[in-house]
C-alpha cells in the first residue's frame, strides 16, 4: 500500500470504542455464530492440492489462516458497528431478536431443538455453549430451512458481514494478514502514470471535513459567492445561477456545461474529494467511503445487494471503465414507442461522440487479465463472439483496483473531466454537504407547472458545521443518482406517481471456475490483475432481431466481496475456497429486467424479477457456465446458496447438460425455497424515468420536473427504460443534451428579467 495515501483511505480503527449497542449476551451469541462462519480448524484437515506451492514461509501463513477464526476481536464488534450504522432497522431488530434468544437456554431450545442438549439430560446449553461441530450442523440446517425463512434471512445477514469485514479488515498499515495464506496483495506498482500529483478540483473545491462555522462562511466568500448569514435561523444563505445536486454522470456534465456557458455553478456532493494520488486500493476503507452505506447497500428483502458511488465523479470514480454506446434499436424503442424522439435524434449521437471524446475513450486492450482471458478463451473455443469493451482509459491501461478509484490516474471519470472543466470555468464544488430538501413557491409564470424551484436546502455532513445551507439559484438540478433523487424529490413535496417508480436494477448473478495455474500455463496472472472489464459476450435470443438474453462480462472481487457472495457450505469447506481465489475467475450475467421496483424513501430499495427476466438470467448462466468449461475450468459452480458446483475432469456432455439443466436463478433467502440467490446491481436507472406527459414520467423531454417550473433531473433516472448494456455514456450523453436545454432556458429567463 502506497503510504502517501489519504487518511480516509488507510485503515485501521482510530477509535477503538464501539457504539453498536449490543449488549453482552447478544455478542457472545454473535461471536459464536461468526466462529462458525470462519472456525480454527487443525492443519490436518487442509487438503493441499498438487497446485499449490507450499514452502516454509507459506506453511507459516497457512497456519496462520487455519488457526484463525473470525470470532476473534475485533471482527464481531466490528459486524455489530456495520449492521448499527449500515442496515435497515427490520434487520437489526431481526437479529438482535435472535442473538437474544440464542443468548437464553429456553431460546436456544426453541430455535436449536435438541442438538443444545448437554451430556447430562436434561442440561440445556445456550447457543455459545453448544460445540462447535454441533453449531456448524444447525446453521447448515437454518440456512436451507424452507419455512423460517426470517430466521435463515438473520444467519445468512450475519454471514455475509461477518466474512466481508473478516476479509477487508486492515491494520494500520494497510495489511490483513489473511490475505497472504490466501495468495492476495495489494499493488504496490500502480502508481500514477505522470508526475504531477496536483488535485485537480482544488482551486474550486470546499471540503466541509475541514470547516466549521466560523470558516465556511469566508471559504464561500473567497469562491466568489454571495454569502449571508441569517443570525437568527442560523442559515448560510448562498447565491448562484445554477445549483447541483451531485457530481457524477448527470452532475459532472450539467455543470460543465453550464459553466462554460458562463453561468455561476454550485456542486453540491454529499461523499468526499479524492485524486489519484490518494487511492489506497484496499478493498474495506475504499468502498467505506467511496460507495454507498460502505458498499453494503441492500433490498427490503435482502435479496439484492446494491452497489452505488458516493464521491466526488459519483459512480464514474468507482466503477470499472466500460464505456459502451446506447444501442440504436433501444434509442430508436425510446423515439418511439416511448415518443420522445430526441433520442434518435442527431443530438443525442453527436452527444455520444463528444461525450467518448471528452473522457478518452479508447476501443481496444493490449494486455487482459485472467478473468477477461478466460472469457475470450472461452468464447472462442465455443466459435461464440467476443467483443473488446471500449474503455475511458488507455489501451495499455492494465489495473484492477479502479474500482477503489484509479491510483494510476488514467481513468477518466467526471472527476478528471467535466468537473475539471467546470472549476476552470469558476464552478464552486462543496463537499461533504447533503440536499435535505428542495426550495419551492408558488408558480405565477402561468406555464401550467404549480411550483417554482428556487434552491435547496443542505447540511454539512461535518458536525463541526451547524449552520443549515440555504441555496438560491435560477436553477437547480438534482443528480444524485436513481436511488437518491426520488426519495429528495418526494420529501420536497412532489406528487407525480412516477417518481420513485419504475427503477430497474440490471441484476447480476455470477459463475465462477477454478483455474490452477500449473493446468493452465496460457492464462496468465490472478483474478483480481488487470483490467476490470476488457471483453464482452452478448448471449443471443432465439429471434435474431430480439434483444440479447444477457450479456457476460468479468467482475471487480476483492477478498472480502468473494468471501461475502461465494456460497458457504462448512467452515472446512469455505477455507479452503478462499485458498483459491487467485485463480478463480468469475463471470457476471446482466440482463436487460423488465421488471422493475421502487425506491420512494432513501435507502429502502423494493424489487424484484419477473418470469422473463429469470429465464433470461437462466440463458445467461448456462451460458457462462459453458464458456468457463470450454476455457478449461477444473471446476465451475454457481453462487447458489448450496454451492453448486460440477468438477469437470473426465466429465461427458450429458453430464455436463445434466448440471446445466439444474441451474436457475433462485429467489433471495426471505422465499420460501430450500436454495437462495444473492443477487448484485451497480447499475440503477429510470426510477424518475421522461416521459410525453405527467402520467408517462417524472420529466419532460428537456428534463424538468412536471411539477416545478426551473427543477431539472439530470442523472440516471431519468432513463426510461433498462439500457442492456454498461450505462456510462447513455448517462452522459443524456446529460449533455438536458445540461443544453438548461442553457436555453436559462437564456429564456435572464431575456425575461430583461424586460
Amino acid at each position: 500500500m502506497r503510504k502517501e495515501c489519504h487518511p480516509l483511505l488507510r485503515g485501521g480503527r482510530g477509535d477503538s470504542k464501539y457504539k453498536h449497542g449490543f449488549s453482552g449476551a447478544e455478542m457472545q451469541s454473535l461471536a459464536s455464530i461468526c466462529e462458525i462462519v470462519l472456525p480454527p480448524l487443525p492443519m490436518d484437515a487442509l487438503k493441499i492440492r498438487k497446485e499449490h506451492q507450499v514452502d516454509d514461509d507459506s506453511s507459516k501463513h497457512l497456519q496462520y489462516f487455519w488457526d484463525i477464526s473470525a470470532s476473534r476481536y475485533p471482527i464481531p464488534h466490528e459486524v455489530a458497528e456495520i449492521l448499527t450504522k449500515r442496515s435497515l432497522i427490520e434487520a437489526v431488530i431481526l437479529i438482535r431478536v435472535v442473538l437474544w434468544l440464542l443468548a437464553t437456554r429456553l431460546g436456544t431450545f426453541l430455535l436449536c431443538g435438541f442438538s443444545c442438549l448437554g451430556e447430562k439430560w436434561p442440561y440445556i446449553n445456550n447457543f455459545s455453549n453448544i460445540s462447535l461441530e454441533k453449531r456448524e450442523k444447525i446453521m447448515q440446517k437454518w440456512l436451507k430451512n424452507r419455512f423460517l425463512t426470517p430466521i435463515r434471512l438473520a444467519f445468512a445477514y450475519i454471514k455475509v458481514l461477518c466474512l466481508f469485514v473478516f476479509f477487508s479488515w486492515v491494520d494500520e498499515n494497510g495489511d490483513n494478514p489473511a490475505w497472504k495464506a490466501i495468495g492476495y496483495e495489494v499493488s504496490d506498482d500502480e502508481k500514477l502514470t505522470n508526475a504531477s500529483k496536483a488535485r485537480p478540483l482544488e482551486k474550486g473545491i470546499i471540503e466541509t471535513m475541514n470547516e466549521s462555522d466560523s470558516t465556511l462562511q469566508q471559504s464561500l466568500a473567497k469562491k466568489g459567492l454571495n454569502v449571508t448569514l441569517d443570525t437568527k435561523s442560523n442559515i448560510l444563505k448562498v447565491k448562484c445561477d445554477a445549483l447541483v445536486v451531485g457530481s457524477g454522470c448527470g452532475g459532472g456534465v450539467a455543470a460543465a456545461v453550464l459553466s462554460s456557458d458562463g453561468h455561476k455553478v454550485i456542486v453540491l456532493e454529499k461523499g468526499n474529494y479524492f485524486a489519484p494520488q490518494d487511492y489506497s486500493s484496499l478493498e474495506g476503507p475504499s468502498m467505506n467511503q467511496q460507495y454507498e452505506t460502505g458498499g453494503i447497500l441492500a433490498s427490503v428483502d435482502s435479496r439484492m445487494l446494491v452497489l452505488a458511488g458516493s464521491t466526488v465523479g459519483g459512480g464514474s470514480a468507482i466503477n470499472w471503465s466500460a464505456c459502451i454506446k446506447t444501442p440504436l434499436k433501444l434509442l430508436q424503442e425510446w423515439s418511439e414507442n416511448h415518443k420522445l424522439p430526441f433520442f434518435s435524434s442527431q443530438e443525442y449521437l453527436s452527444a455520444m461522440e463528444t461525450v467518448c471524446e471528452r473522457i478518452g475513450v479508447t476501443k481496444n486492450c493490449i494486455q487482459e487479465g485472467l478473468q477477461n482471458q478466460v472469457l475470450r478463451k472461452g468464447c472462442q473455443n465455443l466459435g461464440l463472439k467476443v467483443d473488446y469493451v471500449p474503455r475511458n482509459s488507455s489501451e495499455n491501461h492494465y489495473c484492477g483496483s479502479c474500482g477503489y478509484g484509479c491510483p494510476k490516474g488514467e481513468k477518466q471519470g467526471t472527476q478528471a473531466t467535466w468537473l475539471v472543466d467546470a472549476v476552470d470555468k469558476g464552478a464552486v464544488l462543496i463537499t461533504g454537504c447533503k440536499a435535505e430538501r428542495f426550495l419551492l413557491e408558488s408558480n405565477r409564470s402561468g406555464n401550467g407547472r404549480k411550483k417554482k424551484c428556487f434552491g435547496v436546502i443542505a447540511k454539512a455532513v461535518n458536525s463541526r458545521v451547524t449552520m443549515k445551507l440555504q441555496f438560491e439559484a435560477k436553477v437547480t438540478i438534482s443528480a444524485g443518482g436513481a436511488l437518491l433523487t426520488p426519495p429528495l424529490l418526494i420529501s420536497s413535496g412532489l406528487k407525480n406517481k412516477n417518481i420513485g417508480r419504475n427503477l430497474h436494477l440490471h441484476p447480476v448473478l455470477m459463475t465462477w471456475g477454478y483455474f490452477p495455474e500449473s493446468n493452465n500455463s496460457e492464462l496468465k496472472g490472478k483474478a483480481y490483475e488487470g483490467g476490470i472489464i476488457t471483453s464482452v459476450h452478448k448471449v443471443p435470443s432465439t429471434d435474431s432481431n430480439s434483444d440479447p438474453r444477457a450479456i457476460i462480462e468479468t467482475p471487480l472481487l476483492g477478498p472480502a466481496s468473494f468471501a461475502a457472495l461465494c456460497p458457504w457450505e462448512s467452515g472446512l469447506d469455505f477455507k479452503q475456497r478462499m485458498l483459491n481465489y487467485p485463480r478463480t475467475a468469475h463471470l457476471i450475467t446482466i440482463i436487460k429486467d423488465q421488471a422493475c421496483g421502487q425506491v420512494t424513501t432513501e435507502g429502502r430499495i423494493s424489487y424484484k424479477l419477473n418470469d422473463i427476466d429469470k429465464e433470461n438470467m437462466k440463458a445467461g448462466l448456462k451460458q457462462a457456465l459453458r464458456i468457463l468449461i470450454a476455457a478449461g475450468a477444473v471446476e465451475v459452480g454457481t453462487h447458489r446458496s448450496d454451492g453448486q458446483r460440477l468438477r469437470c475432469s473426465g466429465i461427458s456432455e450429458n453430464e455436463v447438460q445434466e448440471f446445466l439443466d439444474s441451474v436457475c436463478p433462485m429467489e433471495g433467502a426471505l422465499s420460501p425455497g430450500e436454495y437462495w440467490n444473492i443477487y448484485c446491481s451497480a447499475h440503477q436507472m429510470g426510477s424518475c424515468r421522461m416521459g410525453v406527459n405527467e402520467k408517462e414520467g417524472a420529466i419532460d423531454e428537456n428534463g424538468e420536473t412536471w411539477e416545478a417550473e426551473g427543477l431539472f433531473v439530470c442523472d440516471a433516472s431519468v432513463l426510461p427504460t433498462a439500457v442492456g448494456v454498461n450505462p456510462m455514456i447513455t448517462v452522459q450523453s443524456t446529460a449533455y443534451c438536458i445540461s443544453n436545454r438548461i442553457v436555453d432556458y436559462l437564456r429564456r429567463v435572464k431575456k425575461s428579467e430583461a424586460y
